[in-house]
């Protein structure tokens, strides 16, 4: 069966106009429901963990000014979200779901955060909406329980992985890949083990041939044991943010191929949602329920 972490806490409320579409981790889960795709019991609740999980990948000093809500005012700004104790809490949540499910994807081949993909959380800072690299403390997890030795994480959100980046900078066990729009945020990238930045309005045949030829030759040669994908929506021709030109068809098919190439090959993957910033919201919450789709369609 397909797990799924959720929580009520995700839908974290946020002044109106914000530009975080907080409602789309209600809307979500509620689509799947009412559509068939899933019911109450693929879903399950993360909890707080234990905070030793979080030193594997965050600085301690760092973890708890976030934690004691002491982070310098320009600290806190580039974060992007006003602090308060449920937003630490919550950030702490979805990195317990993405250590969760990564255990559910060892047993089902498959699973799901409808949060994470916090891929902006450095080591000592966070930005851009994310504080705790969920799937960076879920590969420690996996790798310190002795579930994983070589883990590849394929960031195809529009934004560069750069704190995914920063954090495995000098550890050869986790591979991080990252294909984003090359005129987009953050400005001053970091340096994956592979980048690939696309160019401004990047359509779907340049966009799915460069990664049906990429992923594969990237698997063969890491031989990864376990994968994390971020499938950021944000690659849609209507994110406010994106830049580049997906249609939601094309975006589709980008979730099928990651999706059957990790069922054809037998490597475990874990989905993290990630961005997506469509002005309609029922825009972004269809095309991430796509992914929900294929991994039923796929795995199940």
């Amino acid at each position: 069966m397909l797990k799924i972490a959720h929580h009520p806490i995700y839908h974290h409320p946020l002044k109106e106009g914000h530009r975080f579409p907080m409602i789309k981790y209600d809307l979500l889960p509620e689509q799947l429901i009412y559509e068939g795709t899933c019911n109450k019991e693929h879903f399950f609740e993360p909890e707080i963990p234990n905070n030793k999980h979080f030193f594997t990948v965050h600085d301690s000093e760092y973890f708890f000014d976030l934690l004691n809500i002491t982070l310098n005012q320009k600290a806190a700004r580039r974060i992007g979200f006003p602090l308060s104790e449920v937003l630490i809490e919550r950030e702490m949540i979805i990195a317990d779901g993405t250590m969760k499910a990564s255990e559910f994807a060892l047993k089902n081949g498959i699973s799901m955060n409808i949060a994470g993909g916090t891929h902006h959380a450095f080591s000592n800072r966070g930005e851009a909406f994310c504080m705790l690299n969920d799937q960076a403390i879920g590969a420690k997890y996996l790798q310190n329980k002795g579930l994983a030795t070589k883990i590849l994480i394929v960031d195809l959100d529009v934004h560069q992985g750069n704190g995914t980046a920063e954090i495995f900078q000098h550890d050869k066990t986790v591979f991080t890949f990252s294909m984003h729009g090359k005129g987009n945020y953050p400005f001053i990238k970091e340096k994956s083990d592979l980048d690939i930045a696309l160019e401004n309005e990047t359509k779907d045949d340049a966009y799915l041939s460069i990664l049906k030829t990429v992923l594969p030759k990237l698997i063969n040669q890491e031989k990864p044991d376990f994968i994390y994908y971020l499938c950021g929506v944000d690659v849609l021709e209507t994110d406010k943010l994106g830049k580049l030109s997906l249609t939601i068809e094309g975006c589709k098919e980008r979730d099928r191929f990651v999706l059957q190439t990790c069922f054809n090959l037998k490597i475990p993957v874990m989905c993290s949602m990630g961005g997506g910033y469509s002005k309609d919201v029922n825009i972004v919450v269809d095309a991430h329920a796509n992914t929900f789709r294929l991994a039923q369609e796929i795995y199940f």
